[in-house]
């Protein structure tokens, strides 16, 4: 009988701290500019030609972010604009997610919610030039993003929030390359 209680005892505290470390674990941010936008005289263009292979190209790199079979990105956000959506979109389609809009102008309350709602999960957040390196720098992640120049498209942060220790971004980049 004592045995038991003990068993019993110790398999219930590995399963708390099974479930308490699962709970804790990593979540990682990764924040992209909308591609290339159609040129004209639009007050909302959506994505030119170039643009929509970069957004097929970014679906192409992200559908497979995890190295867990069936596990990758667990949610796509994007800022209302036509160009933003657009950019988000293919990676949505090819995940079967829904392409999730946050308010551009309030993205301390969006990050906030993210956070808590995503927490140890892989999150897509599609931004534009003048928004994507204030939302890293308000994460608590690098305060020192350079500007992203108007012509310049191929950037991909991820940011990874542990649950203890020092936030962490990291630039990588996609399809057609950025010359200054």
């Amino acid at each position: 009988m004592r045995r038991l209680q003990v068993v019993v005892i110790y398999t219930l505290i590995a399963i708390g701290l099974a479930w308490f470390f699962e709970s804790q674990a990593t979540t990682t941010v990764i924040f992209v500019r909308h591609a290339e936008k159609a040129g004209g005289g639009d007050d909302d263009p959506g994505l030119s030609v170039v643009g929509q292979r970069r957004a097929a190209e970014l679906a192409r790199q992200l559908v497979d972010a995890d190295v867990v079979p069936g596990v990758g990105v667990d949610a796509v956000y994007s800022t209302s604009y036509r160009r933003s959506v657009q950019t988000a979109q293919p990676v949505a389609d090819a995940l079967d997610l829904p392409v999730l809009t946050y308010n551009a102008a309030d993205t301390e309350v969006f990050l906030e919610d993210v956070v808590r709602e995503y927490k140890g999960k892989i999150i897509l957040v599609v931004g534009h030039s003048d928004t994507v390196p204030q939302m890293i720098a308000n994460m608590g992640a690098s305060k020192s993003v350079p500007p992203i120049a108007d012509d310049e498209y191929d950037n991909i942060y991820l940011v990874s929030i542990p649950w203890f220790g020092k936030t962490k971004t990291i630039r990588l980049r996609y399809g057609e390359p950025y010359i200054p």
